[in-house]
Protein backbone atom coordinates (compact mmCIF):
# COMPACT_ATOMS: atom_id res chain seq x y z
CA UNK A 1 0.00 0.00 0.00
CA UNK A 2 1.59 3.54 -1.15
CA UNK A 3 0.84 6.46 1.43
CA UNK A 4 -0.12 9.69 -0.08
CA UNK A 5 2.43 12.16 0.00
CA UNK A 6 2.97 15.37 -1.35
CA UNK A 7 6.05 16.94 -3.23
CA UNK A 8 7.21 20.43 -2.16
CA UNK A 9 6.79 21.33 -5.93
CA UNK A 10 3.07 20.26 -5.50
CA UNK A 11 2.38 21.66 -2.49
CA UNK A 12 3.33 25.02 -3.44
CA UNK A 13 1.29 24.77 -6.53
CA UNK A 14 -1.50 23.56 -4.08
CA UNK A 15 -0.75 26.48 -1.27
CA UNK A 16 -1.05 29.59 -4.67
CA UNK A 17 -4.11 28.23 -5.33
CA UNK A 18 -5.47 28.77 -2.07
CA UNK A 19 -3.92 32.11 -1.92
CA UNK A 20 -5.69 33.18 -5.47
CA UNK A 21 -8.84 31.92 -4.19
CA UNK A 22 -9.07 33.46 -0.98
CA UNK A 23 -7.92 36.72 -2.73
CA UNK A 24 -11.12 35.75 -5.15
CA UNK A 25 -13.18 35.25 -2.19
CA UNK A 26 -12.06 38.81 -0.49
CA UNK A 27 -12.84 40.53 -3.57
CA UNK A 28 -16.02 39.44 -4.12
CA UNK A 29 -17.24 39.87 -0.85
CA UNK A 30 -16.17 43.42 -0.41
CA UNK A 31 -17.79 44.30 -4.00
CA UNK A 32 -20.97 42.04 -2.35
CA UNK A 33 -21.23 39.99 -5.37
CA UNK A 34 -23.42 36.44 -5.95
CA UNK A 35 -23.52 34.21 -3.08
CA UNK A 36 -22.48 31.23 -5.88
CA UNK A 37 -19.02 32.99 -5.89
CA UNK A 38 -18.37 33.29 -2.62
CA UNK A 39 -19.14 29.63 -2.10
CA UNK A 40 -17.21 28.31 -5.01
CA UNK A 41 -13.89 30.47 -4.09
CA UNK A 42 -14.38 29.79 -0.37
CA UNK A 43 -14.80 25.74 -1.06
CA UNK A 44 -11.33 26.37 -3.07
CA UNK A 45 -9.48 27.96 -0.59
CA UNK A 46 -10.68 25.71 2.10
CA UNK A 47 -10.24 22.41 0.43
CA UNK A 48 -6.71 23.32 -0.82
CA UNK A 49 -5.93 24.49 3.02
CA UNK A 50 -7.53 21.17 4.29
CA UNK A 51 -4.82 19.43 2.06
CA UNK A 52 -1.87 21.06 2.59
CA UNK A 53 -2.94 20.65 6.49
CA UNK A 54 -3.88 16.90 6.59
CA UNK A 55 -1.39 15.76 3.63
CA UNK A 56 2.42 14.60 4.76
CA UNK A 57 5.21 16.33 2.65
CA UNK A 58 8.10 13.88 0.56
CA UNK A 59 10.97 14.23 2.85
Amino acid sequence: MTELTLTPLIATIIFVIACIAGYAYRRTWKSEGPAWKLWLFGVIAAAALLTLGFTPLQG
